[in-house]
C-alpha cells in the first residue's frame, strides 16, 4: 500500500514527507493506521545526527497511538479494531529479562531493531523498491506502520488517542522512573530536574506514590506552574547554585530521591550531588550528546549516595501502559495540560521548532 510518511534523509536536514510503499504485515506483526503520534526529542536528538546509534534514510516518530487494521500469521494478542500504543522498547514476555522484575529491557528483537529492521532483519517500508529503515522498530511519523505484535500495548478504546499517544514514551519515562525505577516511598522528598515531558511525567509519578515533598527545578516559570499541577510542592528556578540551596531546604543532607530528566551532564551531576547523604537515590532519565560523560565526584558515592538509569520508566509496556492509560481515564494523570500544539503531518518539522524554542511540552500530529 502507498503511504506518506516523514523521511530522514540526511542527518541535519528537515524531515522530507514523501509518498512510500508499505508491504503487508508478516508472521508476528500487525499493521496500524496511525492516528496520533507526539513529536519528541529523540526524534530529534537522532535528526540532528547526535545520535551515535542514528541512521538514514529511516521515517522517525516513537510517540504514536492508533488502530491496528490488520495481523499478520500468528499474531494473537491483538485484533483489527483493537487501539494500540506503539513501544519503542517491547516485551516478548519470554526472554530472560521479560521474566525478571528488575528490567524492562526485552531481548527478543533488539539486535534488529537497533539496526532498523523488523525482526526477520528486513523492512516493509520502502521507495522506488529500495528499502527504508524502521526508526526505533516503530516509524510513527506516517499514516501507517507495520510493527512486531511485542511491540504493540493494547489500551481502553474509550481513551483519546492524542493522550494515549503520550503514554508511548514521555509521559510513561517519566512515571515510571518514579513508581519503578525509584520506587518512591509514601512520605519522601523527591526533587525533579526539568520539567520537559519526562520530568513532568516523574512529578506525576512521586505524587501517585504518595512523596511528602515534590520539588520541581525549571529554568522555565511557565513549566514550574505545570509541574505545580502535576503535583509539585514547590517549585525552584534553576540557578548555578542549586544544590546549595535544595541542601539548606533539605536540612542538610539532601533529598530521599532526584531524578533527572533534561539530557544536560550538568544537570546529573546537580542530581546526584542534591541526593541525600546516607541513602538518596539519583536517577538518570535524559539522554546525553554523542560523547559526553558524566563527572562524579567519588566522594558523594562513598557516603551512601546511589545513582540509577532508567531506559523507559522501567515500563514493561504491553503490561504497564494499559495501566497507566486506565489511571488517565480515572482522573489520576491529567495529560491534557501536555498537548500545546496539533500539527498535521506535513507541519512535522514545526514540532522540532517548537521544541527547541521550548514553546509548549508536546507537539501532537493528528492523522484524522
Amino acid at each position: 500500500m502507498k503511504i506518506r510518511a516523514a523521511v530522514l534523509e540526511q542527518f541535519g536536514a528537515p524531515l522530507e514527507v514523501q509518498e512510500l510503499e508499505l508491504a503487508e504485515p508478516r508472521t508476528g506483526e500487525a499493521l496500524v493506521r496511525l492516528v496520533a503520534c507526539g513529536v519528541c526529542h529523540t526524534d530529534l536528538y537522532t535528526a540532528s545526527g547526535a545520535d551515535p546509534s542514528g541512521y538514514a534514510p529511516t521515517v522517525l516518530g516513537h510517540e504514536g497511538a492508533g488502530v491496528v487494521e490488520a495481523v499478520g500469521e500468528g499474531v494473537t494478542s491483538v485484533v483489527p479494531g483493537d487501539h494500540v500504543v506503539t513501544l519503542f522498547s517491547p516485551q516478548c514476555r519470554e526472554c530472560v529479562h521479560c521474566r525478571d522484575a528488575r528490567t524492562n529491557l526485552c531481548l527478543a528483537i533488539r539486535e534488529q531493531q537497533n539496526l532498523g529492521y523488523l525482526p526477520d532483519g528486513t523492512t516493509r517500508l520502502s521507495r522506488d523498491g529500495e528499502p527504508i529503515r524502521h526508526f526505533m522498530g516503530t516509524s510513527t511519523f506516517a499514516e501507517y506502520t507495520v510493527m512486531p505484535e511485542i511491540a504493540l500495548a493494547k489500551v481502553d478504546r474509550e481513551a483519546p488517542l492524542d493522550r494515549a499517544c503520550l503514554f508511548a514514551c514521555g509521559l510513561s519515562t517519566g512515571l515510571g522512573a518514579a513508581i519503578n525505577t525509584a520506587k518512591v516511598e509514601p512520605g519522601s522528598t523527591c526533587i525533579v530536574f526539568g520539567a520537559g515531558m519526562v520530568g513532568l511525567g516523574a512529578v506525576a509519578g512521586c505524587r501517585l506514590q504518595n512523596a511528602g515533598r515534590i520539588v520541581c527545578v525549571d529554568l522555565s516559570p511557565e513549566r514550574l506552574a505545570l509541574a505545580r499541577g502535576q503535583g509539585a510542592t514547590e517549585t525552584l528556578e534553576a540557578t548555578d547554585d542549586i544544590v546549595a540551596r535544595i541542601v539548606e531546604r533539605t536540612d542538610g543532607f539532601g533529598a530521599d530521591y532526584t531524578f533527572e530528566a533534561t539530557g544536560n551532564v550538568g544537570v546529573m551531576r546537580q542530581a546526584v550531588e542534591s541526593a541525600r547523604m546516607g541513602w538518596g537515590l539519583a536517577t538518570i532519565c535524559g539522554v546525553a550528546g554523542k560523547g559526553e560523560t558524566l563527572d562524579v565526584v567519588p566522594r558523594f558515592l562513598i557516603t551512601g549516595r546511589r545513582v540509577a538509569g532508567s531506559s523507559f520508566g522501567g515500563v514493561k509496556g504491553r503490561d504497564q501502559v494499559p495501566q497507566f492509560v486506565d489511571r488517565y481515564l480515572a482522573g489520576d494523570i491529567d495529560v491534557d495540560a501536555f498537548v500545546s500544539h496539533k500539527l498535521a503531518l506535513d507541519d512535522v518539522n514545526r514540532g522540532f521548532e517548537l521544541m527547541e524554542a521550548q514553546d509548549g511540552i508536546r507537539s501532537v500530529i493528528d492523522f484524522a
